[in-house]
């Protein structure tokens, strides 16, 4: 047993559930678990690593919009147009930010998948795929999809790349009905993935 590994989870839990809601601390706990059961099906991605980043993605957000804005300013992270107008959207970057200097993650395999897992970027890497689906498909959502969750939950173990297409698509078709701000990288990477998947 990895002493250190456990103790470094359990104080990364009690830490977090000192500042998340209790709502959000399970949603935390339940993306986690999930990242670390999808890395075990696929070589070259440490199911460990994957527990750690599922744990922290979402640390920086007890904050409000105007809280989480106001600290990307003040630690001078970048803020593009459509962030700026939904500051929600920075809470990724920052958790990067806290994750690195308020719980002393240093693997910058860990603060790449926290910083993009809302948005997600072209060609992202294991661990980047598997936080940003943990965090779509995780035991506790419940929106609609096609296929449904519990399609997408199944093939997230056998195919990862045609599942990011699938959620990429479904969460476009949803911030489309809503007629909100769509970030351009989020654009960007469903005409990637979009383009990987159709090459098959």
């Amino acid at each position: 047993m990895d002493i250190l590994f456990e103790e470094q989870v359990i104080q990364l839990k009690k830490s977090l559930e000192q500042v998340l809601s209790p709502k959000r601390y399970e949603h935390s706990l339940s993306v986690a678990y999930l990242a670390a059961s999808i890395a075990m099906c696929y070589e070259h991605v440490d199911e460990k690593t994957a527990l750690i980043a599922g744990l922290l993605h979402d640390c920086a957000k007890y904050l409000s919009d105007k809280e989480i804005l106001k600290e990307c300013e003040k630690y001078q992270l970048p803020i593009s147009q459509t962030e700026q107008k939904s500051p929600f959207l920075l809470h990724g970057k920052l958790g990067a930010y806290y994750a690195k200097y308020k719980y002393q993650i240093q693997d910058p395999q860990i603060l790449s998948a926290i910083a993009y897992h809302t948005t997600g970027h072209p060609d992202m890497t294991m661990l980047e795929k598997i936080i940003f689906l943990a965090d779509y498909l995780e035991l506790f959502r419940t929106q609609k999809t096609s296929p449904t969750l519990s399609v997408l939950r199944s093939m997230v173990f056998q195919d990862i790349n045609q599942t990011t297409y699938l959620v990429l698509k479904n969460t476009m078709e949803y911030l489309q009905s809503q007629k909100g701000e769509i970030d351009q990288t989020t654009v960007a990477t469903l005409q990637f993935y979009e383009n990987l998947v159709r090459r098959k």
